[in-house]
């Protein structure tokens, strides 16, 4: 039975106890849209800081494909699905992120709703990376590849009533309105969640606290 955590400490603790094989422990941080993996990799990061271990974020959203692209294969209104990442050039950046001392990375400007190449850095300093994103227990090709990267994976558990109660107020910020956001909320967002709940590899860990993790609309 995978063992559930439901305190900063506890998870803290359970980062430090993973094995540090490599120049670096890469932890994986999983889970739904608006499950509050976000939050959570940055207050764990902080934890982490605090106690003297040097770590640092990665967030998985700096592959998303470029807009034009996802209108040309006709994705758009599935962006956050899993075809409309950048999966290979993920998969290799993970499988960097344990040995080499520096690794630049790219980041998603979600104001302007693009990936950025080159604007993020993992500096030779650094301990642990938290990678986070939706995906990275997913059971499908390259994405189980993932898996192997990994020294510990921690999948965020959160109800699915909870999840659409934040993505209908994350898309209301967004200016939609509520019928608009109700159904971008039902229409992608609870499909990819239903998809990371029944094809995923099972995590090491079960986040299931609320410490860290309150959804922030973005």
């Amino acid at each position: 039975m995978t063992p559930s955590v439901t305190s900063l400490p506890e998870l803290r603790q359970a980062v430090l106890n993973a094995p540090m094989e490599r120049r670096r422990r890469v932890v994986a941080l999983a889970g739904a849209p608006a499950s509050g993996k976000s939050t959570l990799a940055t207050t764990l990061c902080d934890a982490l800081n605090e106690s003297g271990q040097r770590a640092q974020v990665v967030p998985m959203d700096g592959f998303h494909l470029h807009n034009p692209i996802l209108v040309e294969r006709g994705l758009l209104a599935r962006k956050g699905a899993p075809e409309t990442f950048d999966v290979a050039g993920f998969l290799h950046l993970v499988g960097r992120l344990g040995d080499e001392p520096e690794i630049v990375f790219p980041v998603f400007d979600r104001t302007r709703d693009i990936a950025i190449a080159g604007a993020g850095i993992v500096d030779e300093a650094c301990e642990t990376v938290i990678v986070e994103g939706n995906y990275l227990l997913l059971d499908r090709p390259l994405w189980r590849d993932l898996r192997q990267h990994m020294d510990l994976s921690v999948l965020v558990a959160v109800e699915i009533e909870i999840l659409r109660a934040r993505l209908v107020a994350r898309w209301l910020e967004h200016g939609l309105s509520p019928a608009e956001a109700t159904a971008r909320a039902e229409g992608n967002d609870l499909a990819n969640a239903e998809l990371i709940a029944q094809a995923s590899l099972p995590a090491d860990v079960i986040w299931t606290g609320g410490e860290g993790t309150t959804e922030k609309p973005v």
